[in-house]
């Protein structure tokens, strides 16, 4: 199994339920030679990546308008859930699970 493609976060333990909505529909997207993320007021993009089930990465974005990075980490699970988290350098770190993204939209 591959991290390869869109993922939809579902969930975003210790977070309120509907943080991870604020802006737009909370989403990772794993490429071969990157990806992108956005849930709440947190977005980012991160090279590296790749064909594998584990990755981890470091990002640059924004958090609330505010430059922002950190780096993050992603493995599929058994049930074929990605679980994760994505740490804001100096702040938060957030954990996520996330399900495939059902349509072929390769954007986040």
């Amino acid at each position: 199994m591959s991290v390869l493609g869109k993922w939809r976060i579902v969930e975003l333990p210790g977070y309120a339920d509907d943080y991870a909505d604020m802006v737009e529909p909370p989403c990772i997207l794993f490429e071969a030679t990157g990806g992108a993320f956005a849930f709440g007021c947190v977005t980012g993009t991160f090279a590296g990546g790749g064909d594998h089930a584990a990755v981890e990465f470091d990002w640059s974005g924004n958090d609330e308008m505010d430059e922002a990075r950190g780096s993050g980490w992603a493995e599929i699970q058994a049930d074929g859930l990605l679980q994760g988290e994505i740490g804001i350098h100096a702040a938060d770190e957030i954990p996520f699970i996330a399900r495939r993204w059902p349509s072929s939209a390769t954007a986040c």
